[in-house]
């Protein structure tokens, strides 16, 4: 047994069984992926995946608790590489975060700002993408940390943290007719065309909900996956906005109004997670802190030990 037969069994697992999917991913061949599958199942015992011919199908029993041990091991293994990282060169090394727009664009610069600082020598990478794929990037240990509203709170294998919480709001043109109401009520704002988020994006679940329980259908004439491309078509007159109110500047969006509307639409939450039994380098657990001074190191590292989840 060996790493490359662990990486393998994990990456075919990950891309739907098809082994030349698995290959390019792993730079090597087919044929090779194949072997090396054919050389753990004979040195185990047992068949890992079900077959149809030559195809694999998905994962038999065994293959299935092959995988999650196999997982642990890969896991273990980037951890110590992680692990010397940290006494050798305690403030250089690589940080990956990965988050929606809305987080990277109008929450985290101050963040960045004052964590590049500190670290000047630390190498940040900001992904931005669905929550689907920011859990996935979590979950696959090729991000450290994720940020976002949905779905990071669902996982039993993460460790989430309530980062802060925040409203939608609904910006319209200037002179626009609802400027001139005094609180704004669904009816109102479904009288008018309205441009908001994808589905599944910054709180939109929240939002379709909330018109539903008063049986209203709005007329969503456009959606879109950040506040930004949102904003622009409401400039353009094309409807009104309902986005996330931390996306609105009064500076740079002095030709439109922010209309308050937290009375209407439920609070979201934005969540920070680590995925249980990864390691952090010390810069990493200080980024966090940055986030809110309660997550302190002392807190995560509870929070993400897998002897503390094995107990419960």
């Amino acid at each position: 047994m060996n790493f490359q037969q662990l990486r393998i069994i994990r990456e075919t697992a990950r891309r739907n069984f098809n082994l030349t999917d698995v290959a390019n991913a792993l730079f090597t061949s087919q044929s090779g992926v194949s072997k090396h599958i054919k050389d753990l199942e004979d040195e185990l015992g047992v068949e890992l995946f079900v077959r149809r011919g030559k195809r694999l199908l998905g994962l038999t029993e065994p293959g299935k608790e092959v995988l999650g041990v196999a997982e642990r091991i890969l896991m273990d293994a980037k951890n110590i590489h992680s692990l010397a990282g940290q006494f050798s060169n305690k403030d250089q090394g690589n940080l990956c975060i990965a988050t929606t727009h809305t987080q990277a664009r109008y929450v985290l610069p101050p963040i960045i700002g004052k964590f590049k600082q500190a670290f000047p020598r630390v190498h940040l990478m900001l992904h931005q993408g669905s929550p689907g794929e920011i859990m996935a990037m979590l979950r696959s240990g090729e991000a450290d940390i994720a940020i976002a509203s949905e779905a990071l709170d669902q996982v039993p294998e993460l460790a989430a943290f309530p980062f802060y919480t925040w409203h939608h709001a609904v910006i319209v043109p200037e002179r626009h007719p609802l400027c001139d109401r005094g609180s704004l009520t669904l009816d109102a704002i479904a009288g008018f065309p309205v441009i908001t988020y994808h589905e599944g994006f910054t709180g939109r679940n929240k939002i379709d909900a909330t018109f539903a329980r008063h049986g209203l259908s709005p007329d969503i004439v456009m959606s879109a996956l950040d506040a930004d491309v949102i904003k622009t078509y409401v400039e353009l007159g094309m409807g009104i906005g309902i986005i996330a109110s931390m996306a609105y500047n009064p500076v740079r969006d002095h030709d439109l109004r922010l209309l308050d509307c937290s009375h209407l639409f439920e609070a979201n939450t934005a969540w920070l997670a680590i995925r249980r039994g990864h390691y952090l380098r010390g810069f990493s657990y200080r980024f966090i802190e940055l986030c809110s001074a309660d997550l302190t190191e002392q807190v995560v590292r509870k929070a993400i030990s897998l002897e503390k989840q094995e107990e419960q």
